[in-house]
């Protein structure tokens, strides 16, 4: 187990690493001078010049690119101070420490990612073996029938509808906001839930269909027959044998899915006007802040990377047979 963790581990960081070089390669890709956007509109040309020896822009491309490399684990020294490790830059924007300004809205994107990861596991799991498990009754249809509806909405149109429905109309849901965990865990809850059961909606529907379509096969298996035949109640071999082997190809779907749950994310704090990381992102991409853009892709990147060793960790708990493949 763990030299599967170290390959693994190691084969993360060359993906960050390429990721890193990707990123930073298509900051100077641009056709328009890093230096004139980080210059502004009354820029001179004697500002333009510092600008480029402050960003270092008069070096060679490569050396910039190690210099940025090396600033993350070692910081970083710009016209407007140090930036201490790791340092992601200084933004174009409004002269903020990249590095501080992810930090400040990481609490929320983690809450509403890890939250409707949750919702939908829980809900979407649950149903699709409940379905598996009364398959052919109106349980079974209800829950089937159901997924394919949920699964053709989208966060900025159900978002509207369930905000008109249970915030302006009826009252019954605060709008919502995010309110630190540590300062109200009351308020933090409420807060989320709705953007948490939108933005779970669209993936409950998915793992319904796709828990149940596992657990059928699963109990088609001739170990899962054996173990009736053997005298088994009907209930321990559902959830002793069938449930642990319909999570092996449901946990390697999640390790994919979980870029697109933080691309959801980002839909979902704009429907819900939410600051964290996707809304950064958006509003660095209009305000052309490479340096904070470039941070976040690479931030995020990591992040993605982070959740996908740790489902490799968890797949190769459930199924031995990966760590020696």
């Amino acid at each position: 187990m763990l030299q599967f963790l170290i390959r693994r581990t190691f084969g993360a960081a060359l993906i960050l690493l390429l990721i890193s070089a990707f990123t930073f390669f298509m900051f100077f890709a641009i056709p328009q001078d890093p230096a004139l956007l980080a210059c502004g509109k009354n820029c001179t040309p004697d500002a333009l010049e510092i600008i480029h020896k402050n960003l270092g822009l008069d070096k060679p491309v490569t050396v910039q690119y190690w210099i940025f490399l090396t600033g993350i684990f070692t910081g970083r020294d710009f016209a407007v101070g140090h930036c201490d490790a790791p340092c992601f830059g200084v933004s174009f924007a409004n002269n903020q420490n990249v590095w501080d300004t992810i930090m400040d809205r990481l609490p929320l994107t983690l809450s509403l990612t890890v939250g409707g990861l949750v919702v939908f596991l829980i809900v979407g799991l649950g149903a699709g073996l409940l379905a598996a498990k009364f398959r052919g009754t109106w349980l079974d249809k209800t829950f089937s029938s159901g997924s394919l509806v949920l699964s053709s909405l989208q966060i900025y149109f159900l978002g509207p509808l369930v905000m008109l429905a249970f915030v302006y109309s009826t009252g019954w849901l605060d709008k919502p906001r995010y309110v630190p965990f540590s300062e109200d865990p009351g308020g933090w809850f409420m807060g989320l839930l709705i953007p948490w059961v939108v933005m779970a909606t669209i993936f409950t529907a998915q793992y319904t269909r796709m828990s149940r379509s596992s657990m059928v096969e699963q109990l088609q298996e001739e170990h899962v027959k054996a173990a009736r035949a053997k005298g088994m109640s009907g209930n321990y071999v559902f959830m002793r044998y069938a449930w642990r082997g319909s999570l092996i190809p449901i946990i390697t779907i999640l390790g994919i899915d979980l870029a697109s749950l933080l691309a959801g994310g980002m839909v979902t704090e704009k429907t819900f006007s939410l600051a964290g990381l996707g809304r950064l992102a958006l509003d660095s991409v209009i305000n052309k802040d490479l340096p904070m853009l470039m941070g976040v892709m690479l931030f995020s990147a990591a992040l993605i990377i982070l959740f996908n060793l740790i489902v490799d960790a968890l797949y190769a708990v459930i199924d031995p047979r990966v760590r020696l493949s």
